[in-house]
């Protein structure tokens, strides 16, 4: 048994693909009993990429990890009483179907209420249902374009792009996490459930808005919603003699350190504070990239190291599986399953009383049927 600060919390899991599960995979690292019920073809994203047998994609691996699967056909009376049952018993209910699909079903927030009134009840949704595109339906992809991220992109590089990582699902499913924590912190104060409502759109577009608001939001406006420094053309990494190197010289401290070291007749006022950079920041990093030309990455890593300016060369997601630092916090964490030993990227957080850990195999589709109907409800 887990000995993660969710010991003993009961999810009722019917979230589907990667925003909802990734939300209750963390749940279940640290040590929540999640329950993830699969109509009888399964998550879709049993199917998306390459895996140990069918139906275990290594994308649903990672994100369902942990879990128990139970096939019901909510469609049928069996199924849907099937549920209820579980219903009864549990602490959370997630779901990332359209509010009216939900419904349809009998298991609105209203219904499953009815059952268990202490209830956390979690909606995880393209866009809320209390606006005009409630029911439109809603993927990674066309969140990032909508929600601004591809536009910044365009801004960026000159082409509109999405990102290369399903960012919104992944920002939604966190958002999902700690929405619905602070709904259990809130019944483990009062006793009182309540339901939740987590959209990708808007989470995105919060997200996105953390810095590109900025002259926007004041009256009259300041200026565009945008954050220059990010979308300057030449903030990328810069190319060395031999490869590439991250590097950001940023604040005066770092900046001096640069100037002195490197290229003292840029020691003038033009460029002395971060102000004065940021008013000209595409030019700044034109500079230095002009400048970083001159050495290899591996001497440019050493000099920035002993500067103490932060730096890092560029990996691949295959290198992070030999990183050394990685390595060194254990981070990866090789668990035993049907399928063999698998190298699982570990919990991120670390908890000096109540640490998590990878809670274990993802399941086959129904794997836990029997076993888990036939459970006293009461544990």
């Amino acid at each position: 048994m887990s000995s993660g600060p969710l010991q003993g919390v009961r999810v009722i899991d019917l979230t589907a693909v990667v925003m909802g599960p990734y939300c209750t995979q963390i749940m279940a690292d640290m040590g929540a009993d999640v329950i993830k019920v699969e109509p009888p073809a399964g998550d879709n994203a049993r199917y998306i990429s390459v895996g140990p047998a069918p139906g275990m994609s290594g994308v649903f691996y990672n994100v369902n990890r942990g879990k128990r699967s139970v096939v019901l056909d909510l469609a049928t009376a069996e199924g849907a009483d099937a549920l209820r049952t579980l219903v009864a018993d549990a602490d959370v209910f997630i779901h990332s179907m359209r509010a009216r699909a939900v419904a349809k079903l009998g298991f609105s927030y209203a219904d499953v209420a009815a059952i268990n009134p202490a209830i956390v009840y979690t909606n995880c949704y393209g866009y809320s249902r209390r606006g005009p595109e409630a029911d439109r339906p809603a993927y990674d992809d066309i969140i990032q374009a909508q929600s601004g991220l591809a536009a910044v992109q365009e801004m960026l590089t000159g082409e509109a792009t999405y990102v290369g990582s399903i960012v919104a699902d992944k920002v939604g499913g966190l958002t999902a996490l700690y929405a619905t924590m602070m709904a259990l912190f809130h019944r483990e104060r009062t006793g009182e459930g309540q339901e939740v409502e987590v959209s990708m759109y808007e989470t995105m577009a919060s997200f996105l808005l953390v810095e590109h608001a900025n002259g926007k939001m004041f009256t009259p406006p300041l200026g565009p919603a945008v954050y220059p420094r990010t979308v300057a053309r030449n903030r990328k990494p810069y190319p060395t003699k031999d490869g590439h190197v991250a590097v950001l010289i940023y604040n005066d401290k770092h900046w001096k350190a640069f100037v002195d070291a490197v290229q003292p007749e840029w020691n003038d006022d033009s460029f002395a504070t971060l102000e004065q950079r940021a008013k000209q920041i595409d030019v700044m990093y034109g500079r230095i990239a002009e400048t970083l030309l001159e050495r290899t990455t591996a001497e440019w890593l050493e000099l920035f190291g002993e500067l103490q300016i932060p730096a890092a060369p560029i990996q691949t997601p295959d290198e992070l599986f030999d990183d050394p630092h990685l390595d060194a916090v254990g981070f990866f964490e090789t668990v035993d399953t049907p399928h063999g030993p698998v190298r699982f990227p570990g919990v991120p957080t670390w908890f000096s009383r109540t640490p998590g850990r990878v809670a274990g195999a993802a399941p086959a589709l129904g794997a836990d049927t029997a076993e888990v109907l036939a459970e006293d409800p009461r544990r």
